[in-house]
């Protein structure tokens, strides 16, 4: 029986959910007031499944988002998400039939780059994406931290730490997200499904919703929210009548450093609370330092988060700023896939915006293959470190150098969020 790839219509809506949990191992079988909520979500024309005689055994969803790069740009993002394949069927190319089939719709419709976010490390390679952000979950020994536990808050004349309900939430969460991501490399747009789900505006029978206790940082001055954080505790029999709670932060934005050490001094203050573990927290988050034993704060988790995957490459790289000395460098970008390979030439320049342009027949200084640009082009990868594994070629003395100083970042990009 032959196995057919293509996109949904609505009557499939409902089979592809199903195969989705299913190749997720999630035996659940959704309600039907459940399944138009999901659909709501969905653009049929970038959701696609692989179906045998009606029924679907794979399925592969891709969304448009803006992805902001080094120096505060953004571009367009093939955003892919719910990569599955049902058990029965695995080994049989059906997830590389519907990654090709999606990345030439990206292609196609002009898309700078696709992401997504990685299950198992070795699977995307091989489709030309890297890792290009990484993340760390931190826990705390609040007792060890030692933060002064007279704390009682930020100076009111400069902001507030107040409680907020879900609907505020909703009403100013986009616009600080926006001031938040458009200076964080590797941030993504959100849109208003993000907000209704993590705010308890819609629920997903089949996931529930626990809610968390949402804080906002306001600056007294302009009376703007400067930062958020939801967090969750959750407070045990407390042996030997001693408190024992843990509290999990699910997120914490702040597009200011008062706001951001107000928002964890509150948390990490909570009475009671004798551990604080993190979500999906930069690579180099300051909030080790901003304890008065950094020791207290335990690595638990770092590990590559969202990969990248170049699709065209003189946009992607005229798009993104660079460090501001003068440079020409001619890159030779290997594509197996045949949708970013060539050869391009990147000039930058301290007074003027870079630019990056096919350069046919030029010499190359530097080879490489686009899964390796993708690391690269955030500003996380050293090329030089690429150099030393063989995944760069250096053609001239000094252009991998080059490219190190160029390329790389002040701080490290992240990715706040799964999608």
């Amino acid at each position: 029986m032959g196995t057919e790839i293509r996109t949904l219509g609505d009557d499939d809506v409902a089979e592809w959910l199903k195969a989705l949990n299913n190749g997720f191992h999630r035996a659940v079988d959704l309600s039907p007031e459940e399944i138009p909520l999901r659909r709501a979500t969905m653009e049929l024309d970038r959701t696609r499944g692989a179906f045998e005689g009606g029924k679907c055994v794979a399925t592969f969803r891709s969304m448009p988002r803006e992805l902001t790069v080094p120096g505060g740009a953004t571009v367009s993002a093939d955003a892919i998400t719910n990569v599955s394949v049902t058990a029965t069927h695995r080994r049989r190319g059906l997830a590389s039939r519907l990654m090709a089939a999606d990345l030439a719709a990206a292609k196609e419709r002009g898309d700078a780059v696709a992401i997504l976010v990685a299950a198992e490390y070795p699977i995307y390679g091989r489709f030309g994406f890297g890792p290009a952000t990484w993340v760390t979950s931190w826990e705390v020994d609040t007792p060890r931290a030692a933060l002064d536990r007279r704390y009682a808050g930020p100076d009111p004349a400069e902001g507030g730490v107040e409680l907020v309900s879900g609907a505020e939430v909703r009403a100013f969460g986009p616009d600080l997200h926006e001031r938040v991501r458009r200076a964080t490399p590797g941030a993504i747009s959100r849109g208003k499904p993000w907000w209704d789900q993590h705010t308890g505006a819609v629920v997903y029978a089949s996931n529930g919703y626990s809610a968390p206790f949402f804080v906002a940082y306001r600056d007294t001055a302009t009376g703007e929210v400067d930062g958020l954080a939801a967090y969750r505790v959750n407070d045990p029999h407390w042996p030997n009548k001693l408190p024992h709670a843990d509290v999990t932060v699910v997120s914490l934005i702040a597009a200011t450093p008062a706001a951001e050490a107000a928002l964890w001094r509150h948390v990490l203050s909570l009475d009671w609370v004798t551990k604080v573990t993190t979500d999906h927290r930069p690579p180099d988050d300051v909030l080790p330092l901003l304890l008065g034993d950094p020791r207290a704060a335990r690595v638990e988790t770092h590990a590559d988060f969202m990969w990248l995957r170049v699709l065209d490459v003189p946009v992607a790289l005229s798009a993104r700023g660079y460090a501001p000395v003068a440079a020409d460098l001619v890159l030779e970008v290997r594509d197996e896939a045949g949708l970013a390979g060539g050869t391009f030439r990147l000039e930058t320049a301290p007074d003027a915006g870079p630019r990056c342009a096919p350069a046919p027949g030029a010499a190359p200084d530097l080879s490489l293959d686009v899964a390796d640009l993708g690391r690269l082009y955030l500003g996380d990868e050293s090329a030089l470190r690429l150099t030393t594994l063989g995944l760069l070629a250096e053609h001239r003395p000094g252009a991998a150098a080059t490219a190190d100083v160029l390329f790389r970042t002040a701080r490290r990009p992240w990715c706040p969020e799964v999608f």
